[in-house]
């Protein structure tokens, strides 16, 4: 994939063939433009409900607010930013690979380890179709038996994503939107290397799940704190029941106010 200022592009991977996909900002308009490049016209329903996933496009932002706005604490936010979205991704397993990949170091790290992820086991596509959009994401069949720590990666980490790759593979675990959050955590924690933090954001992301909640989060317990004091996890988590069932967009929110 590739993001820029004004625009996403990224390539996709449908019934055995190749295709890319570009949102943009409509000019002049609150909408998102969706351009497809595809040989098969009869799946631009189903490729354009999933961008619609992605972008949280069908959120019902005035009931989110108005729960979310009777904590001052979100309050100011939700006034500077009121069509806040849960962002997700085009596909839950390369989700669930960046976040374990991300975890513990900077974005820029992450991002090379996953550049190098893709550059080795990633499948390089015949035919360029847009500039930097040169191959799609490995599977899960391709990681479980790949040798990781040829690209950097620590044994441990090295062993998390084969577990998961793995359990994908085995169906113990999934991505699919009509599991509940609890269960789907529970499955995610089983696998050796991913806590509570990352199950929860990995649920944010790749399923969409509203309630999600990495109530461990350094930045989001500073952002809950006073005078830059951070709070225990247990505190905020406490806070957070108020914002049920949208505690995923407050996440969002407090995120912004650090950033």
């Amino acid at each position: 994939e590739t993001v820029d200022a004004t625009s996403y592009r990224r390539v996709f991977v449908q019934d055995g063939m190749a295709g890319t996909l570009c949102v943009t900002h409509a000019k002049n308009e609150d909408a998102l433009l969706l351009c497809v490049q595809f040989p098969k016209v009869t799946e631009l329903l189903g490729l354009t409900t999933r961008v619609r996933r992605m972008f949280d496009l069908d959120a019902d932002a005035q009931t989110i607010n108005a729960q979310l706005a009777r904590d001052p604490l979100l309050r100011r936010q939700i006034l500077r930013h009121p069509g806040q979205r849960l962002p997700g991704g085009w596909d839950g397993f390369e989700i669930a690979v960046r976040a374990v990949l991300g975890q513990q170091i900077s974005v820029a790290a992450a991002r090379t380890i996953v550049s190098r992820l893709v550059e080795r086991y990633g499948a390089r596509l015949k035919v360029l179709l847009h500039d930097g959009l040169y191959a799609v994401f490995p599977t899960p069949e391709k990681i479980a038996d790949a040798d990781l720590c040829v690209i950097g990666l620590p044994r441990t980490r090295a062993a998390t994503l084969q577990s998961l790759a793995r359990a994908v593979c085995e169906g113990r675990l999934h991505f699919r939107s009509e599991q509940t959050l609890p269960d789907f955590i529970d499955r995610c924690i089983a696998l050796p290397g991913i806590g509570e933090w990352t199950a929860n954001y990995i649920a944010m992301r790749a399923l969409g799940q509203p309630d999600a909640f990495p109530a461990a989060d350094l930045v989001l317990r500073k952002a809950a704190g006073r005078g830059g004091v951070a709070l225990s996890t247990k505190a905020l988590e406490q806070r957070s029941e108020a914002w049920r069932p949208w505690r995923a967009y407050a996440v969002m929110h407090l995120w912004r106010s650090e950033s």
